[in-house]
């Protein structure tokens, strides 16, 4: 009995011991919250090739690419600590911005605004950035503080409000119109249409309070969606071409960093295609719509939607036109969007 009672001992320890390997070969993924390992996925597809599979410098494929600033070091503590998770939120989901010096947006002194850092406001959910937040705390050795939940279920409460304070302006302008009626009647006259117009002009503040609501409460846990992109009017006055293409060309380095994924000449990332002849190989209609919503045409495209206004779609889309290399040029790898 001795003997048996050993062996199992040393047999347990032994597979105790295994399973403290395999944890830690696999960096403790066994012990992720689902937050995290969500994030982690999502890393995996929209961040890894800049940032590196541990957030190093030099560490992704695309980074020794790219063009000035190039992607931190997600994984130094020191540094990465200083900063809140709203910061770290809010450098994932922003509004880029015109970093051209004198013509370009105004930019406040503690604003990030680096181009060759995508935003992912209107590609991913509230719940899927925080997601990626809390992932790239663990790569400096931290965890996530920001009340996730917290933020959903402020939300929906106001959603709730909203949706009460509308239902009670809807109930004010209904009674308001009754007694206009009811007194017309009484005078045997047409109703006043203005009787109610101050109980109108509330509902529609209201209204307008309840869609936003609504947006806010749907975007934390869905993907932003947005109307297809209606065919574009690219047609220019032969005089006005040149100027709006040299805009396109500002905006695709200065505001949205489109060199940090994609390769003109011998400067550029290799994350996506090259387009040094986007002139000739695509359509301006098709550049314009993808441009502009890149997710209604390929869901799973690592490139994020940057929120490009109609016209700085248009001036991008009249740049690329230009962009007609020699079919002599050396070819480039193959990239995948």
């Amino acid at each position: 009995m001795r003997t048996t009672g050993s062996v199992r001992r040393v047999w347990l320890a032994g597979a105790l011991v295994g399973v403290s390997a395999l944890v830690a070969g696999a960096g403790c993924a066994l012990f992720q919250s689902e937050q995290v390992s969500k994030g982690q996925k999502l890393y995996g597809h929209y961040c890894m090739h800049c940032h590196g599979e541990h957030g190093r410098q030099n560490e992704g494929y695309n980074w020794g690419s790219m063009p000035d600033p190039r992607p931190k070091d997600l994984s130094a503590k020191e540094e990465m600590s200083t900063f809140k998770d709203e910061e770290l939120f809010a450098t994932v989901s922003r509004d880029m911005k015109d970093t051209t010096p004198e013509v370009g947006d105004k930019i406040g002194d503690d604003e990030f605004a680096v181009p060759t850092m995508p935003t992912f406001k209107y590609t991913l959910s509230e719940e899927e950035i925080w997601a990626i937040v809390a992932y790239v705390r663990t790569l400096h050795g931290t965890k996530l503080q920001y009340d996730v939940d917290g933020r959903k279920k402020g939300l929906q409460d106001q959603l709730q409000a909203a949706q009460q304070k509308y239902d009670q302006a809807k109930q004010a302008l209904e009674a308001a119109e009754k007694k206009a009626a009811e007194e017309a009647k009484k005078k045997g006259a047409e109703s006043d249409d203005d009787a109610a117009s101050k109980e109108e002009e509330a509902l529609a503040v209201v209204a307008k309070e309840l869609e936003r609501a609504k947006t806010a409460e749907a975007n934390f846990s869905a993907r932003p969606k947005f109307a297809s992109v209606a065919r574009p009017d690219l047609t220019v006055k032969p005089g006005q071409a040149p100027k709006l293409s040299d805009v396109g060309r500002r905006l695709y380095t200065n505001k949205y960093g489109c060199n940090a994924c994609h390769r003109v000449g011998e400067a550029g990332g290799i994350v996506a295609p090259a387009l040094d002849r986007a002139g000739f190989r695509l359509n301006a209609t098709w550049v314009y719509r993808w441009i502009k919503y890149p997710q209604s045409m390929k869901p799973d495209t690592r490139m994020p939607n940057l929120g490009l206004s109609d016209q700085d779609a248009r001036a991008v889309t009249l740049y690329l036109a230009t962009l007609r290399a020699s079919s002599q040029a050396k070819p480039l790898e193959k990239a995948s969007n």
